[in-house]
């Protein structure tokens, strides 16, 4: 009941002010799970419904969403946080519509409200953990956490132990959980009902299920292409799933805030099975 009201008071605090923009931080829990390719998606579907989207950038490379979609920011968002340069006259604009702009950790603003700069619907924070599986100071702003994995034994673990970081790093109680990349909507569910099992029994955290992604030829065809599947094939299977989620994302609960300050100490041995290869995986 006390975490009810707590949800009810955020939401109407919210409402009362006058940037109620929502922020997600997008996490991979490895290395190749397609979380920045799941980024771009969600941004232009929700463009697509006529949302105001700022997508910031933490990852640098040929790899980030910059240099996947051939944007070139006119400013950084350091340079907004000090003021050099307006959010308008700093941000790129994705083809769809997305305003991309990049933030990677390390330089100076990571602690600046996003809210504050920022007077859209959704911000989304293709974010970057250190290297204790940490948020940036800004990705630790999000009102919510989405934790992007394949349905594998190495990735499942990966997410697992991913979800256990962020916990002990930001007193994260809860997060949301996506399934890319899966042989069928069957394998991605019982992917999801495993890994929320899981960390609800070992962790007691809520891990809560978005949906997933099947394996679609058109996904690689449209980062060929440089474009999200969104953009490229909105009749695939990918596009639709991805369409349904952004739709599903404007509904998700306002969550009370975590406190950041806490920092509990993991419990050793904890055992716990998770996915469909039935291997026991040990946290220490």
């Amino acid at each position: 009941m006390s975490k009810l009201i707590c949800d009810q008071a955020d939401g109407l605090r919210r409402m009362m002010t006058r940037n109620p923009a929502r922020l997600i931080a997008v996490v991979g829990c490895s290395a190749e799970v397609g979380s920045t390719s799941v980024v771009q998606s969600l941004a232009a579907a929700l463009v697509q419904q006529g949302k105001q989207v700022l997508l910031l950038d933490e990852h640098a490379g040929p790899r980030s969403i910059r240099a996947l979609w051939k944007i070139a920011p006119a400013g950084s968002w350091a340079d907004v946080a000090a003021s050099r340069l307006s959010l308008d006259n700093a941000v790129g604009l994705a083809a769809c519509g997305v305003q991309v702009l990049s933030a990677v950790p390390g330089g100076h603003g990571g602690d600046a409200e996003v809210r504050a700069l920022f007077q859209g619907q959704v911000a989304i924070i293709d974010a970057a953990l250190d290297s204790n599986g940490a948020l940036s100071p800004l990705a630790a702003q999000a009102d919510d956490v989405l934790v992007v994995l394949r349905p594998q034994p190495a990735s499942i673990t990966a997410a697992y132990a991913c979800i256990k970081r962020l916990h002990y790093a930001h007193a994260l109680q809860q997060s949301r959980i996506l399934v890319n990349i899966a042989g069928n909507a069957a394998e991605a569910q019982r992917v999801l009902a495993n890994l929320t099992a899981a960390t609800g029994r070992f962790l007691a955290l809520g891990a809560i299920p978005v949906g997933c992604v099947a394996a679609d030829a058109s996904l690689p065809r449209a980062q060929q292409l440089h474009m999200s599947v969104v953009e490229a094939f909105p009749a695939s299977s990918a596009a639709v799933s991805f369409r349904r989620m952004a739709n599903d994302l404007l509904k998700w609960p306002w969550r009370a805030r975590d406190n950041p300050s806490a920092s509990p100490s993991p419990s050793a041995g904890a055992v716990c099975q998770v996915g469909q290869s039935g291997r026991q995986l040990e946290h220490n």
